[in-house]
């Protein structure tokens, strides 16, 4: 199952772009793309706009930021190093937050045991904030205790 914007649902709906309101650390974002794009701005005040942001706009808000030079992102103004396990941990967070959201965590249970992939994304982490890898394994991490979660309000249910 190749997960983009363009694609039917669920994939559409798992897409960084889709419209799925969460909150971390008391910000709150519009998508995770608007997250994402965020961590490319040093400034706090233009970090809580840019995750206002949704799909396109977001993507395009931090297009051009350079940040790969330096590998340097930021959240709430402190710099985290791309390759550090600080900001491992802080999309961990981040798309653990999202995992709250209902339609996200439907569309997410929705691809059953399907294997989730992402084509158009990149795979060198010195080029995206972001990569393949980093975005499917934290989708079937999520699934996975989704559905765990599930079967257990079942069983709690049944007995």
């Amino acid at each position: 199952m190749d997960i983009g914007s363009g694609h039917g649902y669920p994939e559409s709906s798992l897409s960084n772009f889709a419209p799925h309101p969460f909150e971390i650390d008391g910000v709150d974002c519009a998508s995770m793309e608007g997250f994402l794009q965020s961590l490319k701005f040093q400034d706090a005040q233009m970090q809580m706009y840019v995750c206002t942001l949704v799909g396109r706009e977001a993507k395009f808000k931090g297009k051009h930021k350079k940040w790969y030079k330096e590998q340097v992102l930021y959240w709430q103004g402190v710099p985290i190093p791309r390759d550090s396990q600080e900001y491992q941990d802080l999309l961990d967070r981040a798309f653990n937050q999202l995992a709250k959201n209902s339609k996200f965590a439907a569309a997410l249970l929705g691809t059953g045991v399907a294997v989730l992939k992402h084509s158009i994304g990149k795979t060198d982490p010195h080029n995206t904030v972001l990569t393949q890898q980093e975005f499917c394994s934290r989708l079937r991490f999520i699934r996975r205790q989704l559905a765990l979660k599930r079967l257990r309000k079942v069983n709690e249910t049944n007995k």
